[in-house]
């Protein structure tokens, strides 16, 4: 065989195996296209509204939280998820850095006890148990009555730009779990800033 022939040979299976190597790129590029679409996991907040009371002003919120398979594996085998809520009310000032008179946060933990088969949402020392993961997730979800301020932190004839989120705390994860939370976007678990306007 001449040596034109062995580097045509050799030239055209490069080709086929570049070819190969392509379609099964697009095909992984493609599973993980569709993958939100089979598992539509994250948190968006729906809606929020800061509202006065008599003993400040008070938060409530409706978020949209959507847990992947691993995450409820991992309550279900004892791993305790820590969710924070962030808001944030700020002044925009044109000749310097935004004032913020409030910046608050409120964590809630999400735990399992195997001996009772009861899921556990707490903030704090304040508790309620629940017998299914659904319920759990429908009461994280919506936020009522969460003091974030206190009535002199807003002053009159002044717009502020109010500010919420709402996030997997991975740093208080066991320390195996923070390792793991670092390279899979399973444990990636956060909403954007949700911002509206408040003049009171």
């Amino acid at each position: 065989m001449s040596f034109a022939l062995v580097f045509w040979t050799l030239a055209r299976a490069g080709r086929a195996m570049a070819r190969g190597a392509l379609l099964r790129a697009l095909a992984v590029a493609m599973a993980l296209a569709l993958m939100p679409l089979a598992y539509a996991e994250g948190i968006a907040v729906k809606s929020a509204v800061l509202e006065p009371t008599d003993d400040g002003w008070q938060l409530d919120a409706d978020f949209d939280v959507q847990f992947s398979p691993r995450l409820e594996e991992a309550v279900n085998r004892g791993v305790p998820l820590y969710f924070v809520v962030d808001f944030e009310l700020s002044r925009p000032r044109w000749y310097w850095f935004d004032q913020k008179p409030v910046q608050y946060t409120q964590t809630y933990k999400i735990a399992y006890t195997p001996l009772l088969r009861q899921y556990r949402l707490s903030v704090g020392s304040v508790y309620q148990n629940f017998t299914r993961f659904e319920e759990v997730t429908r009461v994280l979800s919506r936020i009522r009555g969460l003091h974030v301020a206190d009535p002199q932190a807003l002053k009159r004839d002044i717009t502020y730009q109010a500010a919420v989120r709402m996030r997997l705390d991975t740093s208080q994860l066991p320390k195996p779990f923070q390792v793991n939370a670092i390279a899979s976007r399973d444990w990636t678990l956060t909403s954007d800033w949700h911002h509206w306007s408040i003049s009171p």
